[in-house]
Formats: structure tokens, sequence, C-alpha cells
């Protein structure tokens, strides 16, 4: 049987996708073990999945001042060896990364075993732990077409990112039953990512009085972030966090505002939603939303507001004018050539291994 490791964490888009390619692995004959940190959020998301979890030591590099840079090193050292050691044991054709600090040891030790590596780079900017991993892979993946020039050689490889098939099952009379919401109102989703997005949640529900003049909202505000005072407003509907509903909550929706982390954006391309975009600001980031975000938005896939340019009003007249287009953004995404990732990749996993 071929053998395949996967590995990629520290936070959940860069297990996502890993757990996307899973079902056309598993067709494809692949057995499959994962490489993580001892107790990283990968360990808890690979859980479900019956599939053989590996711990090893994670460090992370920063590029600004910290106590821990004088420890760090040592710890990714060590996942060096660990890495090195269960490349002997497993034995794998091949090596699939989605990033994260984890993964940076991991794939230096395929390569130093001679086992081939592919790399998914999900932002238009690579990171630094992809960045130190670039010369050891044979193909490096991506997302977007302006970060195919970003990419050493003829490595890059346009192929979008792995979503999983299940998010086109969903059933949108049985979001709206779940959600207590009749169908006479076209639907809003607001999603601010696993960790809700503060200014985005305030924005949205300044305007709710407006807004449920024509729409349902439901809310995905993030953990804590519920506001009580608005728990019986009818047609609003909040959840700290939704994860077996999410594909009938996709179904029902007419349209979603989100944040631009490029997993999100990606299930909302292949799941053809019209969306507006809200970019976590680059004050707060190294910009890499903004960026995922005007590409999308110069595709015609999306509408897109950066936080500075947040008022009621610009809101307000962005989702009302997104809605009225709708149809000229949905045909955009149907024409993607980027919404097969999946069979892509595992195309080039087989590719790479002979």
């Amino acid at each position: 049987m071929k053998r395949i490791v996967l590995t990629g964490g520290g936070t959940a888009g860069h297990v996502t996708p890993n757990i996307a390619l899973l079902p056309a692995l598993k067709e494809a004959g692949y057995e499959i073990f994962y490489i993580g940190s001892y107790n990283g959020m990968e360990k808890s998301l690979i859980a479900d999945f019956d599939i053989p979890y590996y711990g090893i030591s994670s460090g992370k590099l920063r590029r600004y001042f910290d106590v821990k840079n004088f420890t760090d090193p040592f710890r990714v050292i060590k996942g060096f060896f660990e890495a090195k050691k269960l490349m002997k044991e497993l034995h794998p054709d091949v090596v699939f990364s989605k990033g994260g600090f984890v993964s940076v040891p991991v794939v230096i030790a395929a390569k130093r075993n001679k086992i081939p590596v592919i790399i998914h780079e999900s932002d238009m900017t690579p990171g630094l732990a992809n960045k130190l991993s670039f010369s050891s892979a044979k193909k490096i993946c991506c997302n977007f077409p302006e970060t195919v020039g970003k990419l050493p050689g003829k490595k890059a490889v346009l192929t979008g990112s792995p979503i999983r098939k299940e998010l086109r099952e969903g059933d949108a009379e049985r979001g709206r039953s779940f959600c207590k919401l009749s169908s006479d109102k076209p639907v809003i989703l607001i999603m601010g990512g696993s960790l809700g997005a503060a200014n985005v949640n305030k924005a949205v529900r300044q305007i709710l009085p407006t807004l449920l003049k024509d729409f349902y909202v439901v809310h995905l505000c993030g953990k804590g972030k519920l506001d009580e005072s608005l728990k019986d407003t009818p047609g609003y509907v909040q959840f700290e966090y939704i994860k077996d509903e999410l594909k009938d909550l996709f179904a029902m929706s007419d349209l979603v505002i989100s944040r631009a982390g490029a997993n999100a954006i990606c299930e909302l391309l292949y799941l053809h939603k019209p969306n507006l975009l809200i970019p976590l600001s680059v004050n707060a980031s190294r910009g890499d939303q903004v960026l995922n975000a005007r590409s999308f938005e110069k595709q015609g896939f999306s509408v897109v507001l950066e936080e500075e340019e947040l008022t009621d009003e610009v809101l307000e007249t962005a989702v009302r004018d997104l809605y009225a287009n709708r149809g000229k953004y949905v045909e955009a995404m149907k024409n993607s050539s980027q919404n097969d990732a999946v069979r892509s990749i595992v195309s080039l996993l087989e590719e790479v291994r002979k």
C-alpha cells in the first residue's frame, strides 16, 4: 500500500485542507499518517478520523523579540530528529505539508530521507514557515494567480485549496429549521473566523435594525462574543461556533460576510457564495488577508471593505449592492479553474512519488 504523511498545524487553516484530502487519498489507496505538535489544535481536529497521529516538539520562529526566541530553536531541532526517526519508521512514499511551524522539521527530515514533498501555500504571500520549507519541496501548490510568480523555479502550481466535499451536501431547509427561520426573506451569514472578529461583529450589529427589514441574519460571532441583549431579536440568530450544521447554514445563505482567511474564502469560492470580505487589518496582521481579499475582488469573486472604511452607511450599501448583483459574482466563481483542488493535488502526489 502507498503511504503518505500529512503535516501542518497551529491553526485550523493549517489542518482542515489536509482533512479535505482524506477521502480522496483513501480512495487512491494511501495509508495515511499525521505528524503534528504534541498537543496542538491539529491533534484534536485529526482525532475524529481514525488516523495514526504522531506528535513532535515544535517551536515558533519569530521575526520579533521574544524570550522564547532563545529556547524555541532547540525545540525545533528536537522536532527535526523526532521527525527524522518517524520517516525511517513510517517509510512514506510522499509528504504533504499544509504549513505552520510544526511542518518545517517534518519537511526537512523528509528531504534528508529522499522522500518527495509537496507544500501547499494558502495565502497570497508565503508565510515564514513555508518559506523555510520551499527548498525541500518538489511542488508548491497555491491559491492565487499572483502567488505563482513569488514561488521558486518551476515548482509553483495553481490548484486552489482542498475543500471538504461534504460542504456541498448541505440542505437549505434543514438549515432554516435549525435556525427557526422561514423562507420569506434571503439569509445573510456572518463569519468572523474561529475566534470571531470584534470589529465585524460590532459593525453588523449596528445596522441590524435596517438589515432585518429585508434579510434574516445568522451570525457566527466567536467564542464569548454572543450579545445577550440581542438574544430574542426576531430574524437574528447568533452562535459562538458551528461545526456539523455549517454545511446547512451555507446551503440556506444567499450571501456571506466574512474575514478573508485563505481557507474561508476558498470555501466560499467552492460553494459559489456571493460574499463581502472584511479582511483583518494590516495593523493587526502581516497583511495577508488584505492581499487575499483584493485578489478575489480582482477575479470578480468578492466585494471588499477594509476595516478602516467601515461605517454603518458604507456597510449597508455594500450588502445591498452585493445582493442586487449576486448573479454576476456566482457566474465568475463558477467559471474559476480552482474548483477541483483535491483532484489536482492528489494527481500531483501521484506524480512526485514515482
